[in-house]
């Protein structure tokens, strides 16, 4: 450990350590850890590497600027030697109580010494039998914490040698936030006050009472207990402004509101009686009376001059309220409330109407279909004629919304006593009870009737997985509803996790019928997980399915697939490379999963085997020195699991390492064909240590050392090539190799050719023509070559006829040529240049337009 002893600051810094010279910053790895909190670094354990000179940087970040300083350089030396190995010692530790708000963030550092470096892990403490880690890393971070984050933490250090833990408690405490509040009231005097207020934090926080900023305390009419203020027969100096404060050691908060006590006389100006009261015969009315006033005023009714007592067929509420029932034409007439308090008194007036009442006619009545069809539910109603009528609908209760559900609810009839409602396309969900309501503005009445609508069975519930085995499962489930229509059988389907895909499964007997509630599910592959759920149908479809299952486990069985992809070969002299195409994971069947692989030489009969561990293995490479070079084995290949081993792949032959070609191509010819291009032959040959791919040739000028031949491979196994781009009239010598995987054989006795001169350089000159009807004549001087040009042994014309056709290419040895010219040829492009033993030379092109009307031309 080396210390940082930073210097006094404010507020914290961050650290990190410099190795010899800037800007080598040493980075935290399994190693290293640079304390935050103190600075200080720590090396778990040292290597040769870590020698040099450390120099501790501490940064303050204050706004928006930075300000670093360094200390001085303390030097590290490693001695070598063999380290010791010993167990972990935690070195770094974080506090045994840490105290935290709610939201904010904590961060616990932990790390240890020891040989081999040692692995940090965190959990949280609780009574769980295994733990569960939530980190490895050397610092443990809780962004945003929550009160789930309160408790006991521990960081373990473990490696071979031994273990070293320490824990310490993360206490999450929170500033207060108000539950409830209270708001501003208006309370009449005599009247009581009751107001509620309650805040959450930890700790709890105390909550007090203040008037106009005065502490208020219980006495006389007032009780204060905790969070509720009671106010008992308000007067009017009560009124004022309230603040409940509630506190704690982290902050407090307040919440105002201001009462005002009213005094004044009964007035009905706001709020008088409805001056024109409609009511049905024989129904029931409420007449109401809610003047203003405080304290609250008495109240009397009357029928013009004759004052109401309560009766069978009269009601005065406390509130005030005229209840009339069994109405009839008798109660029309002026009705007064009189309001008298303390502060006044006053009265209003209302004149009560009788109209008739209305009535349904034609009720609707119950019904039953298939889901999918259509129904129609009457209802039919007289009324009042002065009144406007409507009809409302109701399911269960619940109204209809026919904007919302326009696709299935359509009102039948535009008359306005007729509210039948037509029902499209019935989904189950609109089986029950309907109620139609006709209403005018003095009454309503209404009737009912039940739909039931058949459809699919519904969900079946409780999927239990019992009995599970390798390959089934015994599943369980109790019957959902039938949807008033039988259950004719069951479909149980599975899902893998990773697949997300639910797929029919196969149960023994095949067909679960209706009245099952539990079948055998069979062919499944063991040590896989799976979900199941239940889908039930009847002769009207198929339902929803079940909620799944909870996830499960098919036991572990012997692998019973054999591996595929068998193959090898390659590698190094005396080895025997195999390899094969690892099996997935539905197909191991079992933890402790490897493979067995079994060998032997085509001529023996004594088969060896070698285990190999691990689910990804591939490949298995045998080493013996008797093994020769390209020697076939027989080799079968079989997965094994801690349950048994499965069965072996087909035999297939795989051959040992190759060895390089040891035979020589023979009777190598070579022949310049021009100035750049020199083609080959050889004999090809047989090795008996490995596949042959192919050949290689060297070349190379003489003078030139053969190391650094050009090297040309063949890609197949034919015996010729062809080398471009050689130099003219040179010397070079050239051998052949034969190739395999293992490199190249020995090489071929040196063949020797040397290149043809450069082709005739100077194109023909002097070039002239004549025109027939069907031809072109032409001729040019003869071209003589240079000294270092091959001979000019003959001539090429590249004839064209027009821009677009394809052209034909003539030879001559003469210095003249007769060309077709066909009927309808606009104009003649020629290119022609001599040719030689190197090569073509450059051409000259001439351009006959044949409509020129020149019968003859020079070029």
């Amino acid at each position: 450990m080396l210390p940082c002893n930073p210097p006094q600051h404010y507020p914290g810094l961050s650290y990190r350590w410099l190795l010899n010279e800037f800007p080598n910053f040493l980075a935290n790895d399994s190693r290293h850890f640079v304390s935050q909190v103190t600075g200080n670094l720590y090396i778990a354990r040292t290597e040769a590497e870590d020698e040099g000179k450390y120099s501790c940087l501490a940064t303050s970040h204050i706004a928006f600027t930075t300000k670093s300083v360094y200390s001085s350089f303390t030097p590290l030396i490693v001695t070598p030697g063999e380290p010791r190995l010993y167990a972990p010692s935690i070195k770094v530790r974080f506090p045994v109580e840490t105290y935290t708000l709610s939201r904010q963030s904590v961060t616990l550092e932990c790390f240890a010494f020891g040989n081999p470096v040692p692995r940090i892990r965190w959990r949280k403490v609780d009574t769980s039998q295994i733990p569960q880690w939530i980190s490895s890393d050397p610092v443990l971070h809780i962004q945003s914490v929550s009160f789930d984050d309160d408790g006991t933490f521990e960081c373990e250090a473990e490696n071979s040698k031994g273990r070293d833990a320490h824990q310490g408690r993360v206490i999450v405490q929170a500033q207060p936030e108000w539950l409830q509040i209270i708001s501003d009231t208006e309370a009449k005097i005599g009247s009581d006050l009751l107001w509620n207020c309650a805040a959450s934090g930890k700790p709890r926080p105390t909550i007090r009472w203040q008037r106009n900023g005065k502490p208020l305390v219980s006495q006389a009419r007032t009780e204060v207990t905790n969070g509720q203020l009671k106010i008992t027969s308000l007067h009017l100096e009560d009124s004022g402004m309230y603040q409940c404060v509630a506190g704690n050691k982290h902050g407090t908060i307040y919440t105002s509101a201001e009462l005002t006590v009213q005094a004044l006389a009964p007035d009905f100006r706001v709020s008088p009686v409805k001056p024109l009261i409609p009511a049905a015969r024989g129904g029931e009315i409420s007449i109401q009376c809610n003047p203003r006033a405080a304290p609250s005023p008495v109240i009397l009714w009357s029928k013009g001059t004759e004052l109401l007592h309560n009766n069978s067929r009269v009601t005065v509420t406390t509130n005030g309220t005229l209840i009339l029932k069994n109405i009839s034409r008798s109660d029309e007439g002026n009705y007064t409330c009189f309001a008298e308090n303390i502060m006044g008194k006053s009265n209003s007036t209302g004149i009560l109407s009788v109209r008739e009442a209305t009535r349904i006619t034609l009720a609707p009545s119950g019904s039953d279909i298939n889901q999918g069809d259509s129904a129609t539910l009457q209802c039919h109603a007289s009324h009042d004629p002065t009144m406007d009528l409507t009809f409302t609908w109701e399911l269960d209760g619940v109204p209809i919304n026919f904007e919302k559900e326009q696709e299935h609810y359509q009102r039948a009839s535009a008359d306005e006593s007729i509210g039948d409602l037509n029902i499209v396309n019935a989904k189950l969900r609109h089986a029950g009870k309907y109620t139609c309501t006709a209403q005018t503005v003095v009454d309503r009445t209404s009737a009912s009737g039940s739909l039931l609508v058949r459809g699919p069975p519904g969900p079946p519930g409780g999927v239990v997985v019992k009995d599970v085995k390798e390959t089934s499962v015994q599943l369980t489930w109790s019957r959902g509803f039938d949807n008033h229509n039988p259950i004719s059988r069951y479909m149980v389907q599975a899902m893998e996790p990773e697949i997300e895909i639910w797929k029919p499964a196969k149960t023994d007997p095949p067909t679960v019928e209706g009245n099952a509630e539990s079948a055998l599910v069979v062919g499944l592959t063991p040590w896989t997980d799976y979900l199941f759920r239940v889908v039930a149908s009847n002769i009207l479809g198929v339902g929803e399915p079940s909620a799944p299952s909870s996830l499960v486990r098919t036991k572990e069985a012997a692998p019973n697939v054999a591996p595929s992809g068998v193959n090898g070969g390659g590698g190094t002299p005396n080895e025997l490379t195999i390899n094969w195409t690892p099996l997935g994971r539905q197909y191991q069947n079992g933890d402790g999963f490897g493979y067995i692989i079994a060998f032997k030489r085509k001529t023996e009969d004594i088969w060896q085997t070698f285990r190999v561990s691990g689910v990804q293995s591939h490949q298995f490479v045998y080493r013996n020195e008797t093994i020769t070079a390209y020697t076939p084995f027989d080799v079968m290949i079989k997965a094994f699991n801690r349950k048994g081993e499965g069965p072996y792949s087909l035999e297939t032959t795989v051959y040992s390492a190759e060895d390089e070609p040891n035979i020589s191509p023979s009777k190598v010819k070579a022949m310049a064909i021009s100035s750049s291009d020199i083609e080959m032959e050889w004999n090809s040959v047989s090795p008996n240590n490995g596949v042959l791919l192919g050949y290689e040739i060297r070349y190379w000028k003489a003078g030139d050392k053969e190391a650094a031949a050009d090297r040309v491979r063949s890609p197949s196994l034919d015996t010729s090539a062809k080398m471009s781009g050689l130099k003219p009239n040179t010397l070079y010598h050239m051998t052949v190799r034969a190739y395999n995987r293992a490199g190249t054989g020995p090489p071929s006795p040196i063949a020797n050719v040397t290149t043809s001169k450069a082709p005739p350089k100077r194109p023909p000159r002097n070039i002239s023509w004549t025109l027939s009807r069907s031809s072109i004549n032409i001729k040019w001087d003869p071209v003589i070559a240079m000294k270092n040009e091959s001979s000019v042994t003959g001539y090429k014309l590249l004839y064209r006829l027009d821009s677009q056709s394809t052209p034909t290419l003539y030879a001559t040895s003469k210095t003249r040529a007769e060309l077709p010219l066909p009927e309808g040829a606009s104009h003649v492009t020629i290119q022609l240049c001599a040719t030689g033993k190197g090569g073509d030379g450059e051409p000259a092109e001439v351009h006959i337009p044949k409509d020129s009307g020149i019968l003859e031309g020079f070029f």
